[in-house]
């Protein structure tokens, strides 16, 4: 009785979703050309130049300008003849101040184009610059999809993390300091003109941020895969990006000089993000985007830690596709029934967390926050995001309660 009573419960929800499904086989969405290789991102101004802009704003942080990271791009960029004006001001969760901070120095230099650098902040932080230029509306009115009524100015992205995909997707996370809240605008228009995989811009990330970046990368895959807007692009993408990871990710932690290596996991997050803006993702996301909103967790970070308490409790019904997963990740064999292929999974990622020094709970989260947080989390996935097994207010507070460091015995 108690199943029916949520089947008739989650059957708005999943209508929703079937609506959504049939939109988004039937949308077009772009894919950006990719130049590749080491030291590409010096042959990337002949590409940008082939738009006609003159002038670019690069959109950074400081510890990637401070390190040099950009000297042999903005050299290029000079060779080619184009200006550059560099803004650096982007925080690690981007707000709506960077963002016009960013806009008024476009204007201020008469920029024409605008190229981001670096890891998921830049890029997104980037996206909604080069939107704001054409789209004039507030950044509230762009939130959710669809939501741009104008083409981007030439806009371009170099990536120096593997990991959120920001250079393959429709979409863009924003951090809104003051309702503490971080939400997604997603439009076809945010993906950007060409992107470039130079592993030479990556050796120099610290393990750390590898590992969870790695992690991020892994969750927009499973997500997009487990989900129920899975096309066959979808699965092909996210199956290979997640046995990359699965296999690669590791290694590259331990050995993050290794260039191969490095341009494996440029691939697989590029992969993973061509999946997940076509399939979208899943309450992993929703609880990372309100750890980000409410206490500025890092991103990458709450998805590695929040990955394997969601894919525990969407197991049963995930069931058959972790076992897909886990069997083309090499992780079981082929007389290994969907139940043991699906564990296996979910602890080859509890492994891969460990070893890589990721803990099991999320540190600022308060216990007392719990109520509010999962309201907002159901917000935002309910009934958004089409994943396998809907979850209720009592089950996202349960889980919650699981990453909360003041309900570990050790606290």
């Amino acid at each position: 009785m108690q199943r029916v009573l949520k089947t008739i419960q989650n059957a708005p929800y999943r209508s929703s979703q079937l609506v959504m499904k049939q939109v988004a086989q039937v949308l077009p969405l772009p894919i950006p050309p990719v130049l590749q290789g080491p030291g590409m991102v010096r042959r990337f101004p002949e590409i940008i130049a082939i738009s006609g802009v003159n002038k670019v704003l690069v959109v950074t942080d400081k510890p990637l300008h401070k390190m040099g990271l950009l000297d042999s791009f903005l050299c290029s960029l000079e060779t080619n003849g184009i200006d550059a004006i560099v803004f650096d001001k982007v925080q690690p969760n981007p707000t709506f101040e960077n963002i016009e901070d960013g806009l008024a120095l476009y204007y201020r230099s008469n920029c024409q184009g605008i190229v981001a650098f670096g890891g998921g902040s830049p890029i997104d932080c980037a996206k909604i610059i080069a939107a704001k230029v054409t789209n004039r509306k507030s950044i509230e009115k762009m939130r959710g999809l669809f939501k741009l009524t104008r083409r981007l100015p030439p806009f371009f992205a170099i990536p120096t993390t593997a990991g959120t995909g920001s250079e393959a997707t429709i979409c863009a996370v924003i951090t809104d300091l003051k309702n503490h809240e971080k939400f997604v605008i997603s439009d076809p228009k945010l993906v950007p003109l060409a992107t470039v995989f130079d592993p030479e811009l990556s050796v120099g990330l610290p393990p750390s941020l590898t590992a969870t970046t790695g992690m991020d990368a892994l969750t927009h895959a499973v997500e997009a895969y487990i989900g129920k807007y899975d096309t066959a692009f979808v699965k092909e993408k996210a199956l290979n990006a997640t046995e990359i990871i699965i296999n690669n990710l590791e290694d590259t932690y331990h050995n993050g000089q290794d260039l191969e290596l490095r341009l494996k996991m440029a691939q697989a997050s590029f992969d993973a993000g061509l999946a997940f803006t076509r399939a979208y993702v899943g309450y992993v996301h929703a609880i990372a985007h309100a750890m980000g909103g409410f206490y500025g967790v890092p991103h990458g970070l709450a998805n590695a830690i929040i990955l394997p308490y969601i894919l525990e409790f969407s197991k049963k019904a995930a069931e058959k596709k972790l076992a897909e997963l886990a069997f083309y990740a090499g992780l079981g064999e082929a007389m290994y029934d969907d139940e043991t292929l699906a564990g296996l999974f979910i602890e080859k990622i509890k492994s891969m967390n460990l070893h890589m020094g990721i803990p099991t709970t999320i540190y600022a989260l308060k216990e007392k926050d719990i109520p509010e947080l999962a309201k907002r989390i159901l917000k935002e996935g309910n009934p958004t995001y089409p994943v396998p097994r809907i979850m209720n207010y009592q089950e996202c507070c349960d889980i919650l309660r699981l990453l909360c460091p003041e309900r570990t015995p050790e606290a």
